[in-house]
């Protein structure tokens, strides 16, 4: 990578029936980002069981042609093309996922959830699989696999969702077995075609609300287990990056800092969290807590922000929506 700048995944809803790039999505991306090392392609379904919004798909080879143009638009303003993979889990759009239902970790009526079965779960594992083949095959330069923001990986990890009794639940070390699942398959995709460079990083949210949410004392475990995987990068998903810890940790700490201490210097790790202005960004990074800093709101305000602060057009940058 060219710099430690990295766009966040956006959602836009800006896809196709099929998930395929519109008109509008291709004006909105076209020399949107210059400057920046890495864009990670936002929310791309695995699964049709998945889909909760207009977002890419990565399930079939029809998809293989649209996942080759994301990569064109990322390879051409100077980026590494990294393609996050995701399953919408229990809140899935039941109108959009194609006579499936709507999937979870256990049944949950509240979101006319069902729970899947084994083989549905090792189905799902498969997909990630499938959709990193895709990737690669597509010119993408790696996959992001979404553990964040409360659909289904995160489903898997969090008590509040998984109620299972099996291999995929019933303790907090059973509740990670799916991800763990998921990081192997997606590995074993990256050796079967000798890619070695092939970029495979994961995304969590540090903490839920709820009396039983994720707390920091779970996610650092995660964190345990995922430092000895073969990822490329952790980033973390937050919307602050001064918040400090809930729950389950040092109360005086951010979550920032915390993961960057349980990490200690043994994988990259991506911070987040309202870096909308050019000194917000550089204050962030010079806190020492993350490798690398993801930007998205700013993004999507300012075309071409990186040459702006080249420029030392600070003062020009936007910072808030109308």
């Amino acid at each position: 990578m060219k710099n430690r700048l990295v766009v966040a995944p956006l959602t836009v809803y800006d896809a196709g029936p099929d998930g395929e790039l519109t008109p509008a999505s291709r004006k909105f991306w076209h020399d949107r980002f210059n400057g920046f090392g890495m864009w990670i392609i936002p929310f791309t379904n695995v699964h049709p069981s998945g889909i909760g919004f207009e977002s890419p798909n990565a399930f079939s080879e029809d998809h293989l042609e649209n996942l080759k143009e994301y990569a064109r638009i990322s390879h051409e303003q100077g980026a590494k093309a990294v393609i996050q993979l995701a399953h919408a889990g229990v809140h899935a759009d039941k109108s959009m996922t194609r006579g499936n239902g709507v999937w979870g970790p256990s049944e949950l009526s509240y979101f006319g959830a069902r729970e899947m079965t084994d083989a549905e779960v090792h189905e799902i594992v498969h997909s990630f699989a499938y959709a990193t083949e895709l990737a690669i095959r597509a010119g993408l330069d790696g996959v992001e696999i979404h553990g964040a923001n409360g659909w289904l990986i995160q489903q898997f990890v969090s008590a509040t969702y998984n109620h299972r009794t099996d291999h995929w639940g019933g303790t907090m070390e059973k509740r990670f077995n799916f991800p763990l699942a998921i990081i192997d398959a997606v590995d074993k995709v990256r050796k079967k075609y000798t890619r070695p460079d092939f970029i495979v990083g994961y995304r969590f949210s540090p903490e839920e609300l709820g009396a039983d949410g994720l707390t920091m004392k779970e996610t650092l475990a995660l964190v345990d287990r995922l430092v000895e995987k073969p990822l490329q990068y952790i980033h973390i998903s937050l919307w602050n990056f001064y918040k400090k810890v809930r729950r389950g940790g040092d109360q005086n700490v951010t979550r920032m800092e915390a993961v960057h201490n349980r990490i200690n210097g043994r994988v990259p790790f991506i911070g987040v969290g309202d870096l909308f202005a050019e000194e917000n960004g550089l204050k962030a990074f010079k806190t020492g807590w993350a490798d690398f800093l993801t930007v998205g709101g700013s993004v999507e305000l300012n075309p071409h922000l990186v040459q702006m602060i080249k420029d030392g057009k600070e003062d020009e940058v936007q910072s808030e929506f109308d």
